[in-house]
């Protein structure tokens, strides 16, 4: 049948005591393990040095280069960015990553459009993203993008559409324009 619960807590508590008397009775063994260590450790730097005087390591890719964005601020998401950055990524990464992109790159966006109703909607599907992926609550960075003011956007887009058809119109030279000869024909 079963055991009683008494007699294998006691049994436990007996083992366990005579573990920890054994453990106390070797001393020694903590010393040898340290003592392992430092004998690894004096090991692997001796094999290293050894590396680095028959120049194993004078070839490698960035050698006597600065390490990249080694003093610039803090960024807890570098390792992230330098992955899409290095594979050429898009579309990936968290929201709160994906949106501060995005933003940067809106204005340009925008002025692909081609009207205002057309910019009206792009900024306030990208203003609905944003409040949308404040609301989520998936982990990551927190998203720290602001909406923009849909009535500020296109009076921007309209002034920077219109700056640009002041340079063309200023690169281009004026339309050549011919003039018709008429004839009459005689019936």
């Amino acid at each position: 049948m079963t055991e009683d619960p008494r007699v294998a807590a006691a049994r436990y508590r007996q083992e366990r005591q005579s573990e920890d008397a054994d453990a106390a009775a070797q001393p020694d063994e903590g010393r040898a393990s340290a003592a392992r260590a430092v004998d690894r450790a004096a090991y692997v730097e001796t094999a290293l040095q050894q590396a680095i005087r028959r120049g194993d390591f004078d070839d490698l890719p960035g050698a006597g280069k600065p390490i990249p964005g080694l003093g610039e601020s803090h960024d807890p998401d570098w390792w992230i960015r330098r992955k899409i950055e290095s594979e050429q990524l898009s579309g990936l990464g968290p929201p709160a990553l994906m949106l501060r992109v995005e933003d940067a790159e809106l204005e340009e966006r925008l002025d692909l459009l081609r009207s205002e109703s057309e910019v009206r909607e792009a900024v306030e599907d990208f203003n609905r993203r944003v409040v949308e992926a404040r609301r989520q609550l998936l982990g990551g960075p927190p998203v720290v993008t602001s909406t923009r003011e849909v009535d500020d956007e296109v009076a921007a887009w309209n002034a920077r559409r219109a700056t640009r058809v002041e340079e063309t119109d200023a690169a281009s030279p004026p339309p050549v324009t011919r003039r018709r000869r008429w004839r009459l024909r005689g019936r």
